[in-house]
Formats: structure tokens, C-alpha cells, sequence
């Protein structure tokens, strides 16, 4: 048996944003269509290291796409200078059931997360988007503002983190990638004012935002709350919302940004448009005019790993890419 192993260097070299977002719609199309067959993700507890280790296993017939990304949390890791997190894709061959590559999760993760957002940015926003708010520098951050630049011409990034250094070193970085203006936000609700496209990517537990400040025509991405206890989106935006779509239904029931709501019967689940897969088949409506607020909110699915992750394992093989190992 032959396993091609990729390194998240290799993964970048072949895999563009572009390609990424593209797989991640074709993914939610897959799902959204009933072709696939994603069981729930297994938790297993391990308390005598108080860690977690966590299988999310999928097939995407249509992708010819099967595999499990396996994704650890190990807090006490840290004490010991390894990742706390640590996540790795395997692939199968869907005709044989042998492991065919193994690649990077936690880079997979970022990058498909990145992707889904920047999918329902490319078919939500306005077309003449040039202002983008990121809420969040975390681990994740870098992947969402690429995406965004990736589908929209966009002229100005303000950055917001509570912590002032930390956004400013964010904004640092990304402005030796991306040739634009990226600065830090010290007038977050100014900003919110006048902004056409706003990303929350942050942990916490209630609204970072004022969502009476939002702009008519603003798409709004929530990508931060992914348990029923996070709450990054204030009610507001809901509320306003002509347009409201869901990587998967999933999303609704696991994150605070819908239960919260839910809890106090402020939202009704009719209000949900749909998932983004059905908007990207043509079966549900898109933006219908340049005054519609709009707003995605993912929470991740299997879905998207391992379609995404076929795509950059049939790249590495076209270009020869990674280290390919026998067993």
C-alpha cells in the first residue's frame, strides 16, 4: 500500500483559495442534494490525561471523496511544547478502503473554514464590496481574510481584536501578504457603520459587535460559535436579515448564535433561508437587491474536509507533491 504524506508546505503549494472555495461549494451542494453519508463525529474521553480525541468521519460519492480527520484536545500540551489541538486527514480510496494519504488537519481545517466563508461571501455580498471588518486574530483569521480578498475587490480590512498588540501584529503580517490597506480598528462601531462585509472568528460568549450599526446591503459572516454556549452574532443581525443561510441544519442547533435566540423565542427557525448548498444548486433564493443584509453562519461539517481534502490530494498527485511512503 502506497500513502502519500503531505505537509501543510506541500498542501499549500497545491491548493489556491480560489480552488478551495470552489470545492467547498461543490461539497455543500453534495450534501445539501442527500449524496452523502456523514455519521455523527465519535468523542472519545480520555481522563487520565484529561484529553479528547475526536473522529469525524464522511463519504461525498459524487467527489469520490471518503476519509476521517482525527482531531485532538490535549490542553496540557502546551506545557509540553506540542500543539494542543493536533488534527490529522486520512483519505481512503473509496473503490479499494486503503488509506491513500495522510495531510495536514490543522491546516486542512483552516483553510476549508476560510473556503466556506468565503463561498457565501462570493454568492451573498455585494458585488461592489470594498470595506471588510474582521473580527478576530486567532488561528483562524488568516484563511477568512483571504477568502474574502480571494471573491471580492476589497480596498480597506480594518482589524479588531480585544487585545489592541495582538491585532496590530495580525494586520502587520497580513499586509506583507495582501498589497492593500489592513489596519487595526480602534472605532469598532465606525467601522461597523461602514462596512459591506463583516467576518466574527472569536470564542466568545456573547455579541462582539453592536448590530444596530450595521450598514444597509452588509453580509455578515459568523464562523466563531460552534457550541450552543458561544455567541459572537448579536440579535440584531438575525433580526434584520432578508437573507439568512447555514452550512449545514446542523448549525443551527450547535451554535449560541441561533440557540441563544431560540432559547427565548426572539427567532423563528422559518426565518432560516437555507442551507448554502441549496443556494449554490439555484434552489433558493440569493440577494435580491443592494439594501438586503445578509448573513451565513457555518459551524463545519465533515463534508468539507474531505472534499477538500480529495482535491488537494489529486493536485499533490498531478504535480508530484509530498512524500510517498510504502507500507
Amino acid at each position: 500500500m502506497k500513502i502519500l504524506l503531505l505537509t501543510k508546505k506541500d498542501m499549500k503549494r497545491v491548493i489556491t483559495m480560489a480552488e478551495a472555495i470552489q470545492a467547498d461549494k461543490d461539497a455543500l451542494a453534495i450534501y445539501s442534494c442527500g449524496e452523502k453519508d456523514i455519521p455523527l463525529r465519535t468523542n472519545l474521553d480520555i481522563k487520565e490525561f484529561e484529553g479528547q480525541s475526536l473522529y469525524m468521519p464522511g463519504y461525498a460519492k459524487a467527489a469520490k471523496a471518503l476519509g476521517v480527520k482525527i482531531v485532538s484536545v490535549y490542553p496540557n500540551n502546551a506545557e509540553k511544547g506540542i500543539p494542543s489541538v493536533p488534527s490529522t486527514m486520512v483519505l481512503v480510496d473509496d473503490e479499494t478502503g486503503q488509506v491513500t494519504c495522510l495531510m495536514d488537519g490543522t491546516y486542512l481545517t483552516q483553510l476549508r473554514t476560510g473556503a466556506v466563508a468565503g463561498a457565501a461571501t462570493d454568492l451573498l455580498a455585494r458585488k461592489d464590496a470594498k470595506k471588510f471588518v474582521l473580527i478576530g486574530t486567532g488561528g483562524q483569521a488568516a484563511s477568512q481574510l483571504e477568502a474574502v480578498l480571494a471573491v471580492r475587490s476589497i480596498r480597506e480590512v480594518k482589524v479588531f481584536s480585544r487585545h489592541a498588540p495582538k491585532a496590530e501584529e495580525f494586520a502587520q503580517a497580513m499586509r506583507t501578504k495582501f498589497d492593500i490597506d489592513i489596519s487595526i480598528s480602534t472605532n469598532l462601531n465606525k467601522d461597523i457603520q461602514t462596512a459591506d462585509i463583516i467576518t466574527a472568528v472569536t470564542t466568545a460568549k456573547k455579541p462582539v459587535f453592536d448590530g444596530t450599526l450595521l450598514k444597509p446591503g452588509v453580509h455578515i459572516n459568523g464562523v466563531g460559535s460552534y457550541t450552543p454556549e458561544m455567541c459572537e452574532i448579536p440579535p440584531e443581525v438575525l433580526d434584520q436579515a432578508g437573507k439568512i443561510y447555514v452550512d449545514t441544519n446542523d448549525a443551527i442547533k450547535e451554535s449560541g448564535d441561533f440557540q441563544s435566540l431560540l432559547e427565548t423565542d426572539r427567532f423563528d427557525l422559518s426565518a432560516v433561508t437555507g442551507e448554502l448548498g441549496e443556494l449554490v444548486e439555484g434552489k433558493s433564493p440569493g440577494r435580491e437587491n443592494e439594501d438586503e443584509i445578509t448573513f451565513f453562519k457555518t459551524t463545519g461539517n465533515a463534508i468539507l474536509d474531505i472534499v477538500v481534502a480529495k482535491k488537494i490530494y489529486d493536485n499533490a498527485k498531478q504535480e508530484g507533491i509530498g512524500n510517498l511512503v510504502r507500507l
